[in-house]
This record gives C-alpha cells, structure tokens and sequence, in this order.
C-alpha cells in the first residue's frame, strides 16, 4: 500500500511545501512525498536514517560532504541524496556494499585530517563527526598523517561565548550557510580551494569581525570546531527544559540545558513557533546574569534610605512592609499608596500585583512600564481596530511583498525577527523604512532599503498623512475592501480630511524633512504591493502624538486592504519579552484583566464576586500622576515589581524627588538597581529561569516559561506578592502558577479557552482562545474586525512642543543596541560588555564639525530638563541636526534630559524627541558626580548589611 508522508523536521535538509506528490521506493519501502523533497528527506520520512555530515533541516542542501551518497536505479554513480529531488517511480537503495565503502572511504579522509582527541575533546559524546564515524562502521585509517595537515592550526578564543578550532574543521560549509541563510550577516565565508580550503572571518578573528554572536553558526557546527565556553568549561549538560526566553518581545523557546541545577547551554528550540531553533547573543549567551554575584537572595529592609540594610526574614520583610502601608493609608488615606507591574515578570505574577492593588490596597493606583512605552498602541488600535495587539504571526512576513518599518530597529531590538525580514527582502521583498537614523536594514549585505525615509523626530503623523494623501489622490486605496469592512461615516469624514491639499507631500517636505518624489513613490510601492505588512515600535509611540500615529498606521492598513491575511497587518514590536502580557494582564490603571474598563459595572461584579472584595470604579493614578502626588506629599507608598523607574523613566530628576519623598518604596528585582537604591524594602526576585509561568510576545503568542533550577531567595515572584497580601490582610493561597492562569481564564474572555495542559499541548498559543478559536487566533481580523467594522480616525497633525530652537538647535532621539538590553541590569552583567561598554551621543559630521567635535570627545548635553555627559561618535547614520543615544547604563543620564512630554492620549512619555545643545567638556555633569557619590553611599550600606549577615 503506497503511504503519503508529511513533510516533517529533523531530516537534514529543509521541508517542502507542494501540493504535488511524487511516488518512489527507498530500500523497498513505497511512498508518495511532496514534489521537490529530497531523496535524504524522503528517507528519513520512511524511518531510513542516511548517515550526513554537511546537511542540516536549517539550511539549504549543498552536498559537499559525500557521505550522504545512494544509488539510484538507472543512474549513474553515487549522487548525494541531500541534493537530489524525488522523481517518479525512482528506486533508491541507501544501504548497499559500494555505498557503505565509499562512505567509509570518505570518512577515512576526514579522519585524517582530524585530531585523535575524542577522549577530551569538549564535545565527546555530541560529535555528528563521532557519531557518524561510528555508523560507518569506521575502525581504521589507511591515510598517514604525516603528510600535509591542518592540525597545528591556530585557535581563534576572541569571542567572549566561543572558540573556533580550524583544526578541526571538515569544511561543511554548515556554519557559512548558517550565517547567510538564517542569520542574514554574512560575516563568514570559504576562503581558498581544495586542500586550502577554510572557514574565513575576512581576514579578522570573531570578535573583530561582522559576527553578531546569534549561535547560528555553533548550532550548525557538525564537530567541536565552534563551541561554546560553557561546553568546554563544565561539559555535556544532562538534560533540559524546555522555556521562553526573558529578554526581548519575540518570545523565543529555548532548551535550558542543564547539569544538575546548573545551566550549562541555551540552545534554540526548532519547534518554538516565534523563532524556530534561531536565537540572537542575548538569548544564546547572555543568561549568566541569573547567576550573578550581584544576586540580592536575602530580603532586607532599612527605616530609611541614608541607613544601612539589615538583612531579615522573608516573613520580617512581609510584615514590615505591610504595616509601613497600612499606617501610610490611615494617615494619608486609601488613595497614597500604589504599585507598578513589570513587563519581565510573568503573567501570572503581573496579575497578582494588579489584584493585590485593587483587592489589597483597595484602589485602582496600578500602572506598567508597558504604558511607558506602548499605551499608544493600545488606544490607537482599539480606538480603529477594537483590538489592542498586533494582527499577525511573526512568520507572516514571510508572505509580504513591501514591509513598512516604522520607528523600530528590528536587527538591534527584535534581532531573531529581524533575521526573518531580511531573509524575506532577500528573496524579493520590498522595503520601506521611516527612521531618523540610516538603521541597518537601510543598507545591510545583499538586502536595502528601496526608500528610506529620514523623518524629523516628531513628525510621523505628518508622513502617515502624506502618505494617506498620495494613495486617496491617486486612487490606490482598496475601495472594496473599504466598502465591506469599514464604518461608511467615518470614511466619508476621514476621506475628506486626508484629501485636503496641507497634506500633499510638497507642503509637507520641509516639516518632515523628506523629500516630496520620495513620499510619493514609497506611497504607490506600499500601495501597489499584493500583500502590504506594517512592523512599527517604539519610535512611534514614545511621542506626544504616538496614539495618532498608531491610528495614522491602521488607517493605512485599512486604506489598502492589507488587513485579515498573511503577509499583510498592522505589527507593533514589543520591547521587553511580557509587554503585550503586562497589558492583557489588566495594569493599567482604568482597566480590568482583557482591557474592560473599571466603569463597567458588570465586569466589575465579576472580579468582585471572584475576588471577594467591592472594587473602587474610578480610575487610579498612572506612573506620572503617582511621581507627582508623591513630590506633593499625598502619595507616600509605592511596590515596584521588577521595574528599574529611577533609570528608565523620563525626567530623572524629577523621578528621584519622588522616589525620595515615599515613606515606603518595595523593590522587588533580583539586583540592587537604581530605583532601589531609594528603597525601604528589598523583596529578592527570581529569574526566568527560576519559576514556571508564562510570557506573552508581540504577536500575542502565550508560551510557557518552565523552572529549570530553584529561586535564590527561596521564593518565585508570585509568591513573594502573595505573600505580602497576605500579610496585608488579604488572602492569597495559589500553590502554582498553573491555579492563576485558571484565574485569568475564567474572569478574561480571550483567555477563555487558556491552561497549562493546553500549553504543553500546543507549545504555546496566541490568543483570542475561546470556544470559537479553541487552539488559538494566528490572525486577527480575518473576516471582520474585533469592533465590527473599522474606524478610519482623524489624525491631525500637531507638532510636539519640544522643538528645535537658537538655544536647543539639536534633536536627541533614542534607541536600543543588539548586545544590550533595556536599563542594562540584566545584559551587563554578562560578557555582552565587551560589545557595549558605555553609551556614546551619535552626532552627524556637519553638526561636529560646527562645534569643534572629534570622535571620543566628551560631550555635555544639555535641555530644558537637565545635562548629561556622554562621548562623541561621529556618524553619517543620524541626519544633521539630530543626535542619538541609547540609554543601557545607569550613568549614561540619558533621561535626565528628557523631559515630561507625553502622548496627549495615554500619557505615554516622549522619549524620542528632546530639544538639547552639546557642546565639548571635560568632565561628568553635576548630576553624574552626585550620582557617583550616592552610588558609593548605597554599596557601602549594602556592604555593611552583608557583613553583619
């Protein structure tokens, strides 16, 4: 009986997907497998294991290895089965006396060629060399080694995460193809031929050279000729777990391998659905901050913050918090305390906070660093879409023809779906990039831009409009799709706002800074495009007017039809890894779990009847109005889950006054960071790798973060706040995390359908999952949209207030950098400082020669808001008359000089534009000297509290 097989991993050479079918023989087994598998493929879908070397699933076949050799009925020779495609009625024979002794011919000549040394080789035991050495039944070598060799080859140990051993190179090729095909960088290549044949740099070692450190290549790796540190340090790992890794909003599963309770390598899981088996040098590598010496593992608390610490009982630590909050809410009233949710922390413990606020506090004073940054996201979406996320997979892209990037910088803060881009525009797809800054994907190997379009900071609406305009003007928009799927009144409405003539691209080029032909032809290419997908992030958002531009964008998607399919949709990229769960998760201050609004007085009775407590229905106070209360005097206690607001919050001075005003700060956090530093209480976190629960990624994708060694301190994070409620008076008695994602499945509707079980089922699962969408909703808004039918908003244009003037003539804006990761507590304290060791201000060579400036000169940089001190790099990447800056380290004070703008809607800060003058100093701001001072006073508490432990 002939048996179809599906194409399936692990098989050596990529899948196929065809709808055509070839039927053949493999050792007398029949089979009918897709038009274009491999022979190898094939094989191994018919249980028929063909030894290889130079094949891998991840990568496209190459064939040079030949020990992958068949023989095929009719022809000649011995062709390599990962190279040749099925035909029909193909008979193949794998396992035949010429085919075992060719192949053991070739092995032979590998072998002598490589190092004896399998016995303390650090990858004995994980060597496909080994291991297929021995199913070729290899047992000795004919080839001296006397001869010529590469066995004296030098070492390269530059990289702070691998070695490269050439010695032991077979020249695969696996790890070239590794690095053009999956990671895009094409930092390595083949130099030479024949015998002189060798894996290349470009003349530089690893560290010198373009490689981004993803692992690509040490995945790929057949032998131990790239392998990680860790592996050469402590050996094999014993086994693993699968989880989600804790830094960026992509989401990707790994498998924390481990020795006992010690993580030893994190590789890239091929079956996660956010990454499939690719990871960038933070996930890969940059997990050894959760080991760190700088570990808090005990509680500690102090009367004030000029005191030392004194290190107590988790139960002492508890109590002593709690009564500090109780005694703050009989003096000051129930409004003068609050809490503030962490978008690193897991879903189920965002959601504790937010109850223990609203159940234990008894107001609504919650809010999240996820409105810090993508509140406007939230307002913007739901305000035209009716739903609050992104629309797509990430592996959508795949299937787009123009990919529009807006204020993001996919290859620094997203870099595994910035990998998945590229690959897409290498194979034909278009570019559109709206930035400032010439970002990489500008001009990247074997990829560009086909517009970049460098906008003056603050003027994205005026684009999005410009843009709007030429397709209205031109009669590009998708009438049909505008006709069935959206509000007729409020197109009508919108159809004539965009259409006026102030927002054709010539009256809007010196605004924008961009050249009129340019936003014309960047409109018809988006337009035009089959199947359009806009990728938007944080410098859309972080601006006074980030929720209209997020409307602006949902306009354009709605405009043209390119909503409710693959390949197309409106995609905001998440910062940190639970952004989008710390928002589901009901942080924010009017909003319940699900984005129900407090006024509503059914929802309320639902959480009220499950929560056993009557709920205040009057908003609470967000992050900005909590600072502001607390330098007036009214509001006096704040629990700071895993949030670091003294570095990352704009305006620092100000966040300093208010955190110095509280008569009880908790900081819960695995390190002593900045905000702690104004502390009254420590409550030692936990890392991701020391708790289960979940994470939700920026295309809604909820994924399973599993325990892979014990909490430090004793206690996961959830139950560090249960145990604070219950100290407070209100009971709290969960005995897994498993019980409140059970919570949040009865009391949310898009969580409906939601549980643990389901989760090791499936991998993970995007929501909506309800009865309607049992498994999960890959793309939203397929038949209609979540409100109905879309709203095309009003987005005028209204330039931010911080402008350019004679005394701040420049524009800083800022960004993120691949090694690093957000404030830097976490990616600092790994070898990913060798890549990033200080933040440096980005200034255009016009603007520098204008003030005498050289690279490497310190650079005081001053606004209405405070002054900074940072060291030059000059750059043609930023455009003249904008400066640039990341803000990873704590004394870099890049929001000292930002200022307390904010979006109009959500009062989401407006990081991205701040008007400064810099001009050259020769030492640090006052406000670095007196942080350096404080600095020194705080470790020298903390020092003093260990010593008496």
């Amino acid at each position: 009986m002939l048996q179809y097989y599906e194409p399936q991993k692990d098989f050596g050479t990529p899948a196929v997907i065809s709808d055509e079918t070839v039927a053949l023989t493999i050792d007398g087994v029949s089979m009918a497998v897709p038009a274009g598998t491999s022979v190898m493929r094939a094989a191994a879908l018919a249980g028929i294991k063909v030894p290889k070397l130079c094949a891998t699933d991840s990568v496209d076949a190459f064939g040079s290895c030949r020990v992958c050799l068949v023989e095929i009925e009719g022809r000649r020779g011995y062709p390599a089965s990962c190279t040749t495609p099925v035909e029909e009625g193909m008979e193949v024979r794998t396992q035949t006396p010429g085919v075992a002794k060719l192949r053991r011919n070739v092995m032979e000549l590998y072998i002598s060629d490589h190092p004896l040394d399998c016995l303390t080789c650090p990858t004995n035991g994980d060597c496909e060399l080994q291991d297929t050495a021995g199913e070729l039944g290899l047992r000795e070598v004919r080839y001296g080694f006397g001869g010529d060799n590469h066995l004296a080859a030098e070492k390269d140990e530059s990289n702070p995460y691998f070695s490269f051993d050439p010695s032991k190179c077979i020249v695969c090729s696996r790890c070239v193809r590794a690095c053009e095909e999956v990671q895009g960088t094409f930092a390595l290549t083949i130099e030479g031929r024949g015998f002189e044949s060798k894996v290349s740099t470009g003349g530089s070692d690893f560290l010198a050279s373009d490689c981004v450190s993803c692992g690509a290549c040490v995945d790929a790796c057949p032998t131990a000729t790239l392998a990680e540190n860790s592996i050469i340090e402590q050996g094999i790992p014993e086994h693993s777990v699968v989880t989600t890794c804790a830094y960026c909003g992509v989401g990707c599963a790994f498998r924390a391998e481990v020795k006992g309770n010690t993580v030893v390598r994190m590789t890239p899981w091929k079956d996660g659905a956010a990454n499939e088996g690719h990871a960038c040098v933070k996930g890969r590598f940059a997990w050894g901050y959760a080991t760190h010496s700088d570990r808090i593992t005990s509680p500690m608390v102090r009367d004030s913050i000029d005191e030392p610490w004194r290190e107590v009982s988790w139960d002492e630590a508890v109590n002593f918090a709690a009564a500090r909050f109780r005694r703050i809410q009989t003096q000051y009233g129930r409004n003068s305390v609050g809490a503030i949710t962490s978008s690193r922390c897991t879903n189920e413990e965002v959601y504790l906070v937010q109850k223990l606020v609203r159940a234990g506090f008894g107001n609504n004073n919650v809010d999240t660093c996820a409105r810090v940054c993508h509140s406007p996201t939230g307002y913007g979406l739901k305000t035209t879409l009716g739903e609050s996320a992104g629309t797509q997979t990430f592996a959508s892209v795949d299937h787009a023809d123009v990919i529009v990037v807006i204020g993001s910088n996919p290859t620094e803060a997203h870099p595994v779906f910035g990998s998945r881009l590229k690959k897409r525009l290498r194979e034909g797809g278009k570019l559109i990039v709206i930035d400032p800054r010439k970002i990489e994907l500008v001009n990247a190997p074997h990829i560009h831009a086909d517009y970049h379009l460098p906008v003056n900071p603050g003027c994205n609406v005026a684009v999005l409009n410009a843009l709007a305009h030429v397709i209205v003007t031109e009669e590009l928009h998708n009438t049909a799709f505008i006709a069935s799927r959206c509000e007729d009144e409020a197109f009508a409405e919108w159809l004539l706002f965009i259409s006026e003539q102030e927002h054709a691209p010539e009256n809007l080029a010196e605004v924008t800074g961009i050249p009129a032909q340019d936003l014309r032809g960047a409109a018809r290419l988006y337009a035009q495009a089959g199947n359009g997908a806009i990728y938007y992030g944080l410098g859309v958002t972080e601006h006074s007017q980030g929720s209209t531009a997020v409307m602006g964008i949902a306009n354009l998607a709605m405009l043209t039809g390119n909503v409710g399919r693959e390949g197309v949709g409106v995609n905001p990229m998440r910062g940190q890894n639970n952004v989008q769960g710390a928002c589901d998760m009901g942080s924010f201050p009017h909003e319940l779990p699900g984005y129900r609004h407090l006024s509503d007085a059914s929802t309320r009775a639902l959480f009220e009847d499950a929560w056993q407590v009557e709920l205040d229905s009057e908003p609470g106070m967000r992050i900005p109005n909590m600072f502001d209360a607390a330098v007036d005097g009214q509001f006096r206690g704040l629990y700071c889950q895993g949030e670091d607001v003294a570095q990352s919050d704009p305006n620092t001075l100000h966040i300093e006054a208010a955190l110095k005003g509280l008569d009880c700060l908790v900081v819960q956090d695995i390190f002593l960071n900045e905000t702690a530093k104004y502390a009254h209480v420590f409550l030692p976190g936990s890392s991701f790798l020391e708790k289960d629960g979940t994470f939700i990624n920026a295309e809604r994708r909820i994924s399973p973060v599993r325990k892979v060694m014990p909490p430090m301190a004793g206690k996961a994070d959830w139950e560090a706040t249960m145990a604070f409620a219950n100290a407070l008076g209100y009971p709290m008695n969960y005995t897994h995390p498993s019980e409140i994602m059970d919570e949040i499945a009865r009391l949310t509707p898009t969580f409906r359908g939601v549980s643990y079980s389901k989760l090791d089922e499936l991998g993970s699962i995007q929501w909506p999952c309800d009865d309607s969408a049992p498994e999960g909703t890959p793309t939203m808004h397929v038949d209609e949209f979540v409100r109905g039918r879309g709203h095309f908003a009003i987005t005028e244009f209204v330039p931010t207030d911080e402008r350019a003037n004679r005394r701040f003539p420049l524009l800083l804006t800022t960004g993120r950098i691949l090694s690093q990761y957000n404030v830097g507590a976490q990616t600092r304290r790994t070898e990913n400082s060798t890549w990033h060791e200080e933040d440096v201000l980005e200034m255009h060579p016009h603007d520098a020669e204008e003030r005498g400036v050289s690279q490497g000169d310190w650079l005081g940089i001053q606004s209405r808001a405070g002054d900074t001190v940072l060291r030059a790099q000059i750059s043609e990447r930023v455009k003249p008359g904008v400066v640039y800056t990341t803000f990873h380290h704590p004394l870099s004070g890049a929001n000292v000089v930002t200022t307390d703008n904010s979006d109009w809607a959500t009062n989401c800060p407006e990081y991205k534009v701040t008007a400064v003058q810099v001009t050259k100093v020769t030492e640090p701001s006052a406000w670095q000297a007196r942080q350096r001072e404080f600095d020194g006073r705080q470790q020298a508490l903390l020092a003093r509290a260990k010593a008496d432990a």
